[in-house]
């Protein structure tokens, strides 16, 4: 079964083209280096709880929106390859990240259903 990387972070909400054209162009990258599928979402209904919530675990500020993202990647071998081989690809070094990585939460998940 396919395997999937997950990431929430916490985004200036100003820069959200800035971050639709870097997820645009890094999409290219994870699909060159063994993945089948980007998908990038945009904070839209995303409540701020009290103990527990995407908008605490990112410390998301007003002017951020939070953006959840996964990476569908055929195993978790192809995966490790993948994501090592992309902190090494330039252009991804070439490719700024338009908000503050220090709180981006990822990982990596066996997917157990897939219907």
């Amino acid at each position: 079964m396919d395997y999937v990387e997950g990431f929430v972070a916490a985004v200036p909400t100003k820069n959200k083209e800035a971050y639709i054209r870097h997820a645009t162009e890094a999409a290219q990258l994870f699909k060159e280096h063994g993945a089948t599928r980007l998908i990038e979402c945009w904070g839209d209904d995303v409540p701020s709880g009290v103990k527990t919530s995407f908008p605490l675990a990112v410390q998301c500020r007003e002017d951020e929106t939070v953006v959840f993202s996964w990476v569908i990647w055929p195993s978790r071998q192809v995966r490790d390859i993948g994501m090592k081989a992309i902190g090494e690809d330039i252009r991804m070094q070439d490719n700024p990240m338009p908000f503050d990585a220090s709180r981006l939460i990822y990982g990596g998940f066996e997917m157990v259903v897939n219907q």
